[in-house]
């Protein structure tokens, strides 16, 4: 309402973050987050051929909180990038993450900001210590603060107690504690959602003692986690089981979905993975039960409210805009990732 050019209450919004969940009503029995913003940091530890499914399941999960609200300025992307364009290829610039090949995930919107033997257990420790040199362009730095909720996710090859970067080094599960609590007393980040697919998983979040971080993992110490299934065509395994029910969930999520971070971390029975899905939350205040999964696999906009009255001195008249008669076309959607009778069978959030 207008009144002597005051406007009284005003709103004031402030868009630093992509959103597609304005409107969207959080139900009363979710707790609220403190967080503002959304991260994801997904790397990829492996390379060579055979390992052709560890890039579809990081490229898999990279599409997936894209299409969440997650813009490519708040994700990381960390992949050896040898497997599109590698001669024994026979799909050259392709990446399926299933026989059906519905869907090729490496497409041609993928913004690759660490490649190569830029993915080295140096270059992780220090995005996420927030220790890189100077010259280290925007796209490579994890820009986080104190209001950030980032979600962490690795898949490759380990063991019990460490994960092998590109079959060269290591990360041990206590340096990846460390590190995580160097980025609390940094304030770098509100809250963690940890996630690893590979063998022994569990033995990678058993060290952390920092606040606020919930973590899951394939297996436990003394498991393996085994690959979902092979593609004949290209002659290797193409995705990881666990991995692949965590798809087969996330393609029913949607921006305004009411699951919650419960029914995630249940995705994935000893039945369908063929190893125990580890799961830690001791370190997690907040109750999984009432957590919304938005809040790690979507996107924020941070609003301030006040009630102080604003005085707008000249409010200019805006010219009305011409009609438009010319056909907008429609704004494409994600496709799904999965074949069809999948997803429709696949209860809905």
């Amino acid at each position: 309402m207008y009144l002597n050019n005051v406007i009284y209450p005003f709103l004031f919004i402030i868009a630093t973050s992509f959103t597609f969940t304005s409107g969207a009503e959080i139900p009363e029995e979710f707790l609220k987050s403190n967080h503002s913003n959304n991260w994801a940091v997904l790397v990829d530890t492996s390379r060579f051929w055979f390992n052709y499914r560890h890039v579809a399941n990081v490229l898999s999960i990279y599409r997936s909180v894209k299409r969440l609200g997650i813009p490519d300025s708040q994700i990381i992307l960390m992949i050896s990038d040898d497997m599109a364009c590698n001669p024994r290829n026979p799909r050259p610039a392709t990446i399926f993450n299933n026989a059906h090949e519905q869907i090729n995930v490496y497409g041609d919107d993928v913004e690759v900001d660490y490649r190569g033997y830029e993915v080295s257990v140096e270059n992780f420790v220090r995005l996420l210590t927030g220790r890189v040199p100077p010259d280290t362009p925007r796209s490579k730095r994890l820009l986080t603060d104190e209001g950030s909720n980032i979600l962490i996710y690795l898949t490759g090859h380990g063991g019990d107690g460490f994960l092998k970067f590109q079959d060269s080094e290591e990360i041990t599960s206590q340096e990846l504690a460390d590190a995580l609590e160097q980025m609390w007393q940094k304030r770098r980040y509100n809250e963690i959602f940890f996630i690893i697919d590979t063998c022994q998983a569990s033995s990678m979040y058993e060290k952390f003692y920092s606040p606020n971080i919930l973590a899951t993992a394939s297996s436990l110490v003394g498991e393996d986690s085994l690959s979902h299934h092979v593609d004949s065509a290209i002659g290797v395994y193409i995705i990881d089981r666990y991995t692949y029910y965590v798809l087969e969930f996330l393609e029913n999520v949607h921006p305004n979905s009411k699951r919650s971070m419960s029914e995630f971390l249940a995705v994935c029975p000893k039945s369908a993975c063929l190893s125990t899905v580890g799961v830690r939350r001791d370190l997690f205040k907040r109750n999984p039960d009432k957590v919304p999964i938005t809040d790690f696999f979507g996107s924020v906009r941070p609003v301030i409210i006040t009630t102080d009255p604003i005085n707008i001195l000249d409010t200019p008249k805006r010219k009305k805009k011409p009609e438009n008669k010319t056909k907008v076309p429609e704004k494409r959607e994600y496709l799904p990732q999965f074949p069809m009778h999948l997803v429709q069978n696949a209860r809905t959030g």
